[in-house]
């Protein structure tokens, strides 16, 4: 037995002042968007400092979404399945899931 060059992983995400990736930043972005409108609202009634809370909100939400992976942890069942995945991925699985309305009828030969 020889050895062999194992070559490293260097395909990853490129980091944007360390807590960023690209999806994360574009995450975060649409997160602010949609917490700005409700900023425009809150603004309008004189609640400013509401309005910049909920956008701070919306957009720890959104950078939530596209940073963190969900750990794999044994004592849950779930995890064990999705552990080590992006919340993003399971997000979008998800709404791809419930957007199928196609309904399958199984029968046994007994019941037909």
């Amino acid at each position: 037995m020889g050895t062999y060059y194992i070559p490293r992983n260097y395909k990853g995400e490129t980091r944007i002042l360390y807590i960023f990736t690209v999806k994360s930043l574009v995450t975060t972005a649409i997160g602010a968007l949609v917490g700005s409108i409700f900023y425009l609202i809150f603004a309008a009634m004189a609640m400013k400092m509401v309005g910049l809370i909920l956008m701070a909100l919306f957009a720890v939400i959104g950078w939530a979404i596209g940073a963190l992976k969900i750990p794999t942890i044994v004592a849950i069942p779930i995890t064990k399945k999705i552990g080590g995945e992006p919340l993003g991925e399971i997000i979008m699985r998800y709404i791809k899931f419930k957007k199928n309305k196609k309904i399958y009828m199984y029968y046994t030969k007994e019941e037909k």
